[in-house]
């Protein structure tokens, strides 16, 4: 800003015309020259009501001309209180598959409680910093795995409730469930996935299968397996349907953007759910040939809105409406934090505000939202576009997707860099560490703090629903040394979405009859 020296200088004072005009009787005025700050304190009454900004001149000699403006008041922002608790150095679980817990059912919905690490029991020296770069590492893959999907122009065909379980001690970010499969039943443990369209589980005799915990399902021990042939209509509605021409038995093929791929019968079965909930005639894909990057459960539930996911499958019975409680990735103790996935009437809460689903004509598996925008702090971020946020219907390419089985947001680049930007700047008092870890970039040594104070962090979503995060889901601890990051990344494929880190804690509905999704706060 420049400013000459001479009789008189003209200022010219902007007004924010949504500023309450009895407000500005007791606000302060805020001037720049030359790097000096001005403050007035009294204001005359401003004049008639306006749309636009009112200016006020004020005449002072000495200076002749200057280009002068006001600073707004600055807004404090808004804070909450994070207890930074490192990572604790205990080993990989696995679970007492053996364990009963109750169920409660109606005509409507089918509900059951979840337990979480009292059903475990230590197995491995891996350190919880390693568990969760593996963690990260497998996140990257299925991240890789969705764009290769969201960049092919057809539908995929890859794509009860029951006891969910963080992944995290399995190496990986998804969510299992223990399901029994067959007549006698074979407990496994199952991956719920929103981003796929087709249940499977590993089936003996293999010709390929990894390392699963528990058993190998033996349909020839299970009087309820059943073969679908291959002109049956249950048969085309797989995608890519083959067929064994030898033994007219429909074939399935499921594979992943990241070269994972499962392969064998398509079938119906038994599932039978803890506390003896039994639901018959699943479309189950029995797969013989299971390669890739699969770790510990014995098959997927694809929860995604395609014609055979497992909430499809139950529309008649229950309709298509299922909720989930996600667990904390790092929870433990006794009593472990209670959580559940709720299908039917009895998952939709009352009270709830939603977001309308988004539909991708391209592809009819993922659960779209319109995400509008970000705050940190209780101030809107800016610096990108809405169309950076937004669905192309034509092209099938961008838009936000929810999704179970990524574990770290990913917001388009642009988006990113802004948010990220801003809550740099809401934290300028903590201390940054150099560098990054795996695919945060904005990380701080918190280990001198017993509690500090972060600026909130919220998403906006078409609709009026909001989305204010605990900061426990967006700074998480990486190491047992006090390190924690920003949990959010970004992505330059176009496509955002809401990872199962920052899900945590909320009861997520997801209402296909209505089209509609909601998020509860402390809804486990």
């Amino acid at each position: 800003m420049k400013a000459t020296p001479s009789r008189d200088l003209e200022y010219t004072k902007y007004f924010d015309p949504l500023t309450p005009k009895s407000s500005y009787r007791r606000s302060r005025h805020y001037y720049i020259i030359q790097n000096s700050l001005i403050i007035t304190h009294v204001l005359p009454t401003p004049p008639h009501s306006s749309l636009f900004p009112w200016l006020l001149h004020l005449s002072f000699s000495s200076l002749s001309s200057c280009s002068s403006f006001l600073l707004p008041p600055p807004q404090p922002l808004h804070h909450q209180t994070l207890i930074p608790t490192p990572l604790q150095d205990y080993p990989t679980l696995t679970p007492l598959l053996g364990q009963t817990l109750t169920h409660t059912t109606d005509s409507s919905s089918l509900h059951l409680p979840i337990s979480h690490h009292d059903s475990f029991h230590f197995t491995s020296n891996l350190t919880s910093s390693s568990l969760l770069l593996l963690l990260l590492n497998r996140d990257s893959s299925r991240v890789s795995s969705l764009h290769s999907l969201l960049g092919l122009p057809r539908h995929s065909n890859r794509s009860f409730i029951s006891p969910i379980v963080s992944g995290l001690s399995y190496g990986s970010g998804e969510y299992f469930t223990r399901i029994g499969i067959g007549t006698l039943q074979t407990q496994s443990l199952f991956v719920l996935d929103t981003g796929s369209d087709v249940v499977w589980v590993q089936c003996a005799p293999c010709r390929h299968c990894y390392n699963q915990t528990g058993r190998i399902f033996n349909p020839r021990n299970s009087r309820s397996y059943r073969s679908v042939p291959c002109i049956a209509p249950l048969c085309h509605r797989l995608d890519l349907p083959g067929c064994d021409k030898r033994r007219q038995k429909c074939l399935y093929e499921v594979s992943y953007g990241d070269g994972s791929v499962t392969t064998g019968e398509l079938s119906t079965e038994t599932l039978t759910f803890s506390g003896g909930a039994r639901i018959g005639r699943v479309v189950v894909g029995c797969g013989h040939d299971n390669e890739g990057l699969f770790v510990a459960a014995a098959g997927l539930v694809g929860l995604g809105r395609g014609p055979l996911s497992f909430p499809s499958q139950l529309a008649r019975r229950y309709g298509r409406q299922f909720s989930y409680c996600l667990v904390d990735r790092t929870s433990s103790g006794a009593p472990p934090k209670p959580s559940s996935i709720v299908f039917g009437s009895g998952s939709v809460p009352t009270g709830i505000a939603f977001t309308p689903m988004v539909r991708n004509p391209k592809l009819a598996t993922f659960y779209y939202v319109q995400l509008i925008g970000i705050s940190i702090g209780g101030a809107p971020v800016s610096g990108f576009a809405q169309s950076d946020l937004r669905l192309n219907r034509q092209t099938g390419r961008g838009g936000v997707i929810v999704d179970s089985g990524t574990s770290v947001t990913r917001l388009a680049r642009s988006v990113y860099v802004a948010v990220r930007d801003a809550f740099r700047a809401g934290t300028a008092g903590l201390k940054r560490t150099a560098g990054g870890f795996s695919l945060f970039d904005t990380c701080y040594d918190l280990s001198a703090h017993s509690e500090v104070k972060v600026p909130t962090l919220a998403m906006h979503f078409a609709g009026g629903a909001v989305v204010a995060l605990p900061p426990e889901n967006y700074l998480i601890p990486v190491d047992t040394t006090g390190t924690f990051c920003f949990a959010f990344a970004g992505t330059d494929s176009g496509v955002s979405i809401i990872g199962n880190i920052q899900q945590q804690g909320f009861r997520v509905v997801f209402d296909a009859d209505r089209e509609r999704i909601g998020f509860v706060p402390r809804g486990c």
